[in-house]
C-alpha cells in the first residue's frame, strides 16, 4: 500500500503524518498557535479566567448548600428527634414511678396520680409513632422504636392486672407490679436509652457537617484571585497601563465572594456552637439527671411495694443516687448527673437546677427518716406515710412532695435549654443559603467582567 505524501516545496516530498498533527489541525496545535500571538494569549487568558471563576462559584454554592441542609436538619429534624427520644425515656420512667405511687395508695389513689400515669404512656406512645414516621427505614433507631412500640402495651397490661388485684386485696398484685417494673427497667428503658444514643449520634454527625469548613471552595477562590492578579501584572508589564477596569471588577467580585463566604460561615459556626453549648449538650446532661431522679423515686416506691421482702430496691436507690450526685453523695460533689447538668447549664437554667438539687437533699433527708421508721422502729405504715400519702395536711411533708418539686424544677430548666437551642440555631441554614447564592452570582459577575476587560484589549488589535 502506497504511503501518502505531501509536498513541502519545489522538488521536496515528505510522508504525511496521520491524524492531521503535522497540518496543525489538532486542538493542541491550535492552542499552541494561539499562544504565539498577543490576541490569542488574551483569548486563552479570558477563557481560563471565566472557567476558574465560574468553577469557584459553583463549588462554593454546592459546599455551602450542603452545610445549609445539615444545619436545617439539626434544627428541624435531628435535635427534635434526639429530644423526643429523651422524652420517651423520661415519660416511660415517670409512668413506672407513678404506677408504683398509685399502687401504694390503692383505693385512695388521687385522680391526678392516675392521670399522670396515663398521660405519660400517651406521651410515650405518641412520640414513638412520630419518631417512627420521621426516621428512615435504614436507621438503627427503627429497631428500638419497634421494640418500644410492641412492649409499651404489654407493660400497660401488666400494670392494669396489678391494679385490679391490688384493689381486691390479692397479694399477687404486688408481684405483677414488680414484674411490670422489671420489664420496664430491663426491656423498655434500655431500648429507649439505645434510641436516644442513636439519635444523639445522628445529631452529632449533622452538627459536624453543618460546621465543616469548605476548604475546596477557599482553595479555588484563592486560585481565581491569583490568576486574576497574574493576568493584570502581565498586562501592566506589556501595555504600561496600570488598571484594567474589567479585571479589577472581577477581582473585587471574587474577593467579595470569599469574604461573604467567610463571614457567613463564621457566623453559622458560631451560632451552631452556641446552640450546642447552651442547648443540645446541657439538655443531654439534664435528661440523664431527670431519669436518675425518676429511677430513685421508683426504687423508693417499689421498696414499699415489696414490703421488705427484698433488698434490691434499696440497693437500686443507693446506686442511682450515687450516680446522680456523686459517689459520696455530698452536696459539694463534682461528679454525677445532677452536678453535670448544673455545670453545663446556661445561666438562665442554673437557678432551677440548683433549686432541684436543694429539693433532692430534702428528699434524701426524708427518705433516711422513713428508712429509720421502717428498719429501727418497725413502723411500716409510718414509713409509708412519710413517703407518700393522700392526707392533704401531710402531703407537703412527704418524700413524694420533695421529689415532685425537684422534677418540676428540672422540667423548667429543660424548657429553658430547649428555647436556648432554638434561639441560637434557627436561621443559620437561611444565612448559608443566602451566602451560597450570593457567591454564585458574584462568580458569574467576575467571569463576565474578566472577559469584558480582556475584550477591550483585544479590540486594540483590530
Amino acid at each position: 500500500m502506497a504511503t501518502p505524501v505531501r509536498t513541502e516545496g519545489p522538488g521536496t516530498v515528505v510522508p504525511a503524518r496521520p491524524g492531521g498533527a503535522a497540518t496543525g489541525r489538532g486542538p493542541v496545535a491550535r492552542i499552541g498557535r494561539a499562544t504565539r500571538t498577543a490576541p490569542g494569549r488574551l483569548r486563552l487568558a479570558g477563557a481560563l479566567l471565566a472557567v476558574v471563576t465560574v468553577a469557584f462559584g459553583a463549588l462554593t454554592a454546592w459546599q455551602v448548600n450542603s452545610r445549609a441542609q445539615a444545619a436545617e436538619r439539626v434544627v428541624s429534624h435531628r435535635q427534635p428527634l434526639s429530644q423526643a427520644a429523651a422524652d420517651i425515656h423520661r415519660s416511660l420512667a415517670d409512668a413506672d414511678t407513678t404506677a408504683a405511687t398509685g399502687f401504694l395508695l390503692a383505693g385512695a389513689e388521687p385522680k391526678s396520680v392516675r392521670d399522670r400515669y396515663e398521660q405519660d404512656l400517651a406521651t410515650a406512645s405518641r412520640l414513638i409513632a412520630e419518631a417512627a414516621a420521621r426516621t428512615t427505614a435504614s436507621s438503627p433507631a427503627q429497631g428500638w422504636l419497634a421494640t418500644l412500640n410492641q412492649q409499651v402495651p404489654v407493660y400497660a397490661g401488666l400494670v392494669e392486672s396489678a391494679r385490679a388485684d391490688n384493689r381486691q386485696g390479692f397479694p399477687l398484685g404486688g408481684a405483677y407490679l414488680r414484674y411490670a417494673s422489671d420489664q420496664m427497667r430491663t426491656v423498655l428503658l434500655p431500648a429507649a436509652a439505645q434510641l436516644s444514643a442513636a439519635e444523639n449520634e445522628e445529631l452529632a454527625a449533622d452538627y459536624a457537617e453543618a460546621r465543616s469548613v469548605p476548604w475546596a471552595a477557599y482553595g479555588l477562590g484563592a486560585l481565581a484571585l491569583a490568576a486574576l492578579v497574574c493576568v493584570q501584572v502581565v498586562l501592566f508589564r506589556r501595555t504600561n497601563r496600570v488598571f484594567n477596569i474589567g479585571l479589577l471588577g472581577a477581582t473585587a467580585a471574587v474577593l467579595a465572594g470569599v469574604l461573604w463566604l467567610t463571614v457567613a460561615g463564621t457566623g453559622a459556626d458560631s451560632a451552631l456552637r452556641d446552640s450546642e453549648r447552651n442547648g443540645a449538650a446541657p439538655l443531654r446532661a439534664l435528661n440523664a439527671a431527670r431519669v436518675d431522679v425518676l429511677t430513685a423515686r421508683l426504687a423508693e416506691n417499689l421498696h414499699f411495694v415489696a414490703r421488705g421482702s427484698s433488698t434490691k430496691y434499696a440497693e437500686l436507690w443507693t446506686r442511682t443516687t450515687e450516680h446522680m450526685t456523686g459517689s459520696d453523695g455530698a452536696a459539694g460533689a463534682q461528679t454525677g448527673t445532677l452536678p453535670d447538668a448544673l455545670r453545663l447549664a446556661p445561666a438562665d437554667a442554673r437557678a432551677a437546677i440548683a433549686d432541684a438539687q436543694q429539693q433532692y437533699r430534702q428528699w434524701r433527708d426524708r427518705h433516711v427518716a422513713a428508712s429509720k421508721l421502717e428498719n429501727v422502729d418497725a413502723d411500716y405504715q409510718g414509713a409509708l406515710d412519710a413517703t407518700v400519702t393522700v392526707k392533704e395536711a401531710d402531703v407537703p411533708k412527704t418524700a413524694d412532695a420533695s421529689f415532685n418539686a425537684a422534677d418540676q424544677r428540672l422540667a423548667q430548666a429543660a424548657d429553658t435549654e430547649q428555647k436556648q437551642f432554638r434561639r441560637a440555631a434557627e436561621g443559620t441554614d437561611g444565612d448559608l443559603r443566602t451566602a451560597a447564592a450570593a457567591v454564585a452570582v458574584l462568580a458569574l459577575v467576575a467571569a463576565a467582567a474578566a472577559v469584558r476587560g480582556l475584550g477591550r484589549r483585544l479590540a486594540e488589535y483590530r
